[in-house]
């Protein structure tokens, strides 16, 4: 008994593009929603700036001079 091929329609094939089109199209999913959001609290916390000092950061000279 001879095997017959199964060749996709013409049909099928139009299908299967509007279906890959309209889904890339119309995808309402962005990654930069759920996962890009920024440093959260414990970033800020290890990373925050110190207070400023009243007095300049001479760099060990106001100990050389005193």
């Amino acid at each position: 008994m001879a095997k017959k091929n199964k060749t996709p329609s013409i049909g099928k094939a139009v299908a299967d593009l509007w279906r890959t089109v309209t889904s890339d199209l119309f995808n309402d999913y962005r990654p930069e929603r759920h996962y890009m959001r920024g440093p959260g609290p414990k970033w800020r916390a290890k990373h925050a700036h110190r207070g400023v000092s009243p007095e300049p950061d001479l760099g060990g000279m106001a100990k050389a001079s005193a």
